[in-house]
């Protein structure tokens, strides 16, 4: 499931969606990828209003599904229902911050505050599925409270066979620097670093920090060929083409009313730093017609012929 030195790519809500797993699989087909988080109460009730409830996993490679909940019997049969999907693992969050998930719902890193509770989560979940279990969570609930090894050594208990770590605290949300600790001995399952984690140097310095591997987050932005960058590999030439595509990926997956507007923020990151860059984003984000937004990212990227 897991080898030393391995590359993935994180969870990240509103992003990391299946167009954006299927435009990253273009350039790295090997490399392990999260789902965004998918809350245990909308897949088990089937919600129609969210597409991610009815994805199929079996042509993504190695892909594991994350969820979140607070419910151990849902998150078990969510977890049940991704195995049946394709997924190759389940990630339980253990991090998210944001007041929604973590406070209204007593989810995401709520359950750092409650160990009882992510322990029979835990449990529920491991016991439920044949395919491997992981965790994603933080440092801890504040400064205060850093208490993510014990966390993970009730994970190790509850056999979830690896976890990753953000370098923040809830309270921190996704501000100042992230701070990796250095693991010990004590640890005994891998254990993949988190937290602004942009290069090759940073992935090796975390590396001597006796993680087993590294996350790639917010760096993916805009650069959805950053796994191949790192594995030695260069930026494409044709940057229009990949935006192209990635469009062409959206559009067939959440049809043209949505896709547009929501492809604005990609187009945003793609553009960023290239001259004349913050006119073309003006443009974008009144542009509803898929035809003219191909158009114009065809001008804005002088690639021919557009698609």
């Amino acid at each position: 499931m897991i080898d030393n030195n391995q590359i993935f790519g994180a969870p990240l809500a509103g992003i990391t969606d299946k167009p954006f797993r299927r435009i990253i699989r273009t350039f790295s087909p090997d490399v392990p990828l999260y789902t965004e988080m998918i809350s245990c109460h909308s897949l088990v009730g089937a919600h129609k209003n969210c597409l991610r409830n009815f994805d199929r996993y079996d042509d993504e490679g190695n892909i594991g599904t994350q969820i979140f909940g607070a419910v151990p019997e849902l998150m078990a049969d969510a977890a049940k229902i991704l195995q049946d999907a394709g997924a190759t693992w389940i990630d339980i969050n253990m991090g998210c911050p944001v007041p929604k998930v973590a406070t209204r719902s007593g989810a995401g890193a709520f359950l750092m505050r409650d160990h009882k509770l992510a322990e029979k989560i835990m449990r529920s979940v491991v016991q439920a599925v044949e395919i491997p279990v992981s965790i994603k969570t933080r440092l801890g609930w504040d400064d205060t409270h850093r208490d993510w090894a014990d966390l993970i050594h009730i994970a190790t208990d509850c056999g979830v066979q690896f976890a990753a770590l953000h370098g923040r605290t809830r309270a921190q949300l996704y501000t100042g620097k992230s701070e990796l600790p250095v693991l010990g001995q004590d640890i005994k399952i891998p254990i993949i670093a988190n937290g602004d984690i942009k290069t090759a140097d940073d992935v090796a310095r975390v590396m001597e920090r006796g993680y087993c591997g590294a996350m790639i987050g917010r760096a993916m932005l805009g650069r959805p060929w950053i796994f191949a960058e790192l594995a030695g590999g260069r930026a494409p030439d044709n940057i229009g083409a990949v935006v192209l595509r990635h469009l062409e990926y959206m559009l067939e997956y959440y049809g043209a009313r949505n896709a547009i507007p929501m492809f604005r923020k990609h187009v945003a990151w793609y553009s960023a730093g290239i001259p004349c860059s913050a006119e073309f984003r003006i443009k974008v984000n009144q542009i509803t017609d898929a035809r003219e937004l191909k158009s114009e990212i065809c001008k804005f990227w002088g690639c021919e012929p557009c698609i």
